[in-house]
């Protein structure tokens, strides 16, 4: 399987040989399309450095966040590699270098401050700012006797991207999928309902309003269609029905959500006018009315011909994987082009598609 990245690289996190000169700006270091991330481990805690190489047969997870990279290999080690800041001086073309004390490791979720890693009997939490020899907090797993649980959701609750990590969750609810944004959370049930909590000032909750939520609480704007997959960005969320169809509500400042946005259209004013070509599809109506909270899940239509298979979200923007392999992203660009959305013409973009195109994508991971 191959993986694909574009979008910032300032600390090596996407191509590990290009890191940020003295007098280089952050731009410098866009990478503003797909290229391919060779999965080649480097451990720099020994001598001589040892290459390893993984075959095709090992699969590999992705997990990023603004500033790092970390590869999970499902071989017989089950080890972490991370690339990025903080990792070290990396090799040419391969990741910084392994954690050794994450062999054995079935799952790991990446933030700036902490790196959490899920093994089959236990949690560990480790600061990704200091050089820690044993991690900051470790909880022990229990036997799971319900369904299967996709991390960071554990028996009995979830763990957190920042302390206190470990928050007990309602058996009832019989979770299957969880997704953390920068302060809410949105789950998936067994029974395919979405439940959401945590701060609702950008209409990240999906309810209606923008009041927080403490308890998990049902989108009742969405019972009776079940949903297969959830994503939440910084300040907005993503799911997608049974039956392929993409819903999203929140915080659409930079048309993360694929309404539209007065950041957007200004955007593409601004490139029109310098004569620059806009990949951008208008999705705005003919009087103009912009949406920068949407409160309430909106069904959008990304593509007719098929339907949405992967989601994931940035801090502000989305991208989505259709069941005929076709990579669509839109939302916030930064800057001059567009790395965050693998595109060249544009700084925000609302629903463009075919990022890599010629190749079928199948999963999908993003980072800040």
């Amino acid at each position: 399987m191959n993986w694909f990245g574009f979008g910032f690289n300032g600390f090596g996190q996407i191509r590990a040989n290009e890191k940020l000169a003295d007098g280089e700006s952050a731009l410098d270091a866009n990478v503003t399309y797909p290229i391919s991330i060779d999965i080649v481990c480097r451990n720099l805690e020994e001598e001589p450095v040892q290459i390893c190489q993984h075959n095709s047969s090992v699969d590999t997870q992705i997990r990023t966040s603004w500033s790092r990279r970390a590869a999970l290999h499902s071989n017989s080690d089950g080890r972490l590699c991370l690339a990025g800041f903080g990792v070290g001086t990396p090799s040419q073309r391969g990741c910084g270098g392994c954690v050794e004390e994450s062999r054995g490791c079935q799952d790991a979720h990446i933030s700036e401050g902490y790196l959490a890693l899920s093994f089959t009997d236990r949690v560990e939490c480790w600061n990704s700012e200091r050089n820690e020899k044993k991690p900051g907090w470790s909880m022990a797993i229990p036997d799971n006797n319900g369904p299967s649980l996709a991390f960071p959701l554990v028996p009995g609750g979830y763990i957190a991207s920042k302390p206190p990590f470990y928050h007990p969750l309602s058996p009832q609810l019989l979770a299957v999928s969880l997704a953390l944004g920068t302060e809410h959370a949105v789950l998936l049930t067994a029974s395919g309902d979405i439940y959401t909590w945590g701060s609702g000032s950008h209409g990240q909750l999906g309810h209606g309003d923008l009041n927080p939520q403490e308890e998990p609480r049902a989108m009742e704007a969405l019972m009776g269609m079940p949903m297969s997959t959830v994503a939440a960005g910084g300040w907005h969320s993503v799911c997608t029905s049974a039956g392929g169809d993409l819903y999203v509500w929140g915080w659409n400042e930079s048309g993360q959500v694929g309404l539209p946005s007065r950041a957007l259209r200004g955007e593409q004013q601004k490139s029109q006018g310098t004569g620059g070509a806009s990949t951008c599809k208008d999705q705005e109506s003919s009087d103009d009315v912009f949406i920068s909270i949407q409160a309430f899940p909106a069904l959008v239509d990304v593509t007719q011909s098929c339907e949405v298979s992967k989601i994931s979200c940035g801090s502000r923007h989305t991208a989505a994987v259709t069941s005929t392999g076709d990579l669509y992203t839109w939302g916030w660009g930064s800057g001059s082009s567009c790395p965050r959305l693998g595109l060249h013409s544009c700084t925000h973009c609302c629903c463009s598609g075919g990022t890599c195109s010629g190749t079928d994508c199948w999963r999908v991971s993003r980072g800040k």
